[in-house]
């Protein structure tokens, strides 16, 4: 019997959808975000004209969806947590230990959002080669290091933006600090996990486009809620880089720009959360 056929397409080293022919007729196409978040693959069987999705196992199925609607629960509160804090700063309704106190509430869900996420790809389902139309759910991890693999680095990248952040939100509590250390302890690690949280986006996107540049996909949940995350990862950059301390004056370069940022931004980050309760298996 002869062996299928196989196309593998991606950006770069990593491989985003592969696409097998057996020597019987039809297809079977798996891609990496519906496999991860769906356990599905596309198959179409010899003569069919359309395509029909294959599922991965109970077991897988059931994981998936409790790790999706945790980290999906996670990134709603977590972003109304920071709009909130935000909101407190711009119109004056609290103090700054009010403001941190908010954040780091919020950031702890982000930290929480950012790892399930993680345990998401870790636990996904997988094709496993010469098991073409097949997912194959693995036993339970808490850890993998799989940095060929977008998805993994993606999340992986969002997960330690996350913990960057933690460390911004921790120092926002100290009193007393000169505007150097102001900005070195809190302003620095803002700009590093926006920056972190801008490249997983970004392949994220490689994940979803195949490694075409970047590509409009209206009909696809998974492309919106990569979007809308990744226009928040701009608004937190753009809010991050307009609360540098100026040292000649000891004040923001806009505090109103770095507080509706971030407002916006969080919010991005909760409509993203809720899209995602509908990217289930």
């Amino acid at each position: 019997m002869g062996q299928p056929e196989q196309r593998a397409e991606g950006a770069g080293p990593f491989t985003t959808r592969l696409t097998w022919r057996p020597p019987g007729g039809g297809t079977a196409v798996w891609e990496s975000r519906p496999a991860r978040r769906r356990g599905v693959i596309a198959v179409r069987p010899p003569g069919a004209p359309t395509s029909l999705r294959t599922s991965a196992d109970a077991v897988g199925l059931r994981r998936l969806r409790g790790l999706n609607a945790i980290a999906a629960t996670a990134f709603v509160i977590g972003g109304a947590l920071f709009a909130v804090g935000a909101g407190v700063a711009q119109f004056g309704s609290g103090d700054a230990t009010t403001c941190a106190s908010i954040y780091f509430a919020g950031g702890l869900f982000f930290n929480t959002g950012g790892y399930v996420s993680l345990l998401q790809v870790v636990n996904a389902p997988r094709h496993l080669p010469g098991g073409e139309g097949r997912l194959v759910t693995p036993g339970w991890r808490w850890w993998s290091y799989e940095p060929t693999r977008a998805d993994w680095l993606s999340v992986f990248v969002l997960f330690v933006g996350t913990l960057v952040f933690g460390v911004n939100l921790l120092d926002s509590f100290f009193q007393g600090l000169s505007v150097q250390q102001v900005n070195r302890l809190i302003w620095v690690p803002d700009v590093i996990g926006c920056i972190l949280f801008l490249i997983s986006g970004h392949l994220a996107f490689a994940e979803i486009c195949h490694g075409r540049g970047p590509c409009l996909r209206c009909r696809s949940l998974g492309w919106w809620i990569v979007a809308v995350n990744q226009l928040g990862s701009v608004l937190f950059m753009i809010s991050a880089l307009a609360a540098y301390t100026l040292p000649t004056t000891a004040s923001l370069i806009n505090t109103d720009i770095a507080n509706w940022g971030t407002l916006l931004g969080a919010l991005c980050f909760s409509v993203g959360g809720l899209l995602q309760f509908g990217e289930r298996p």
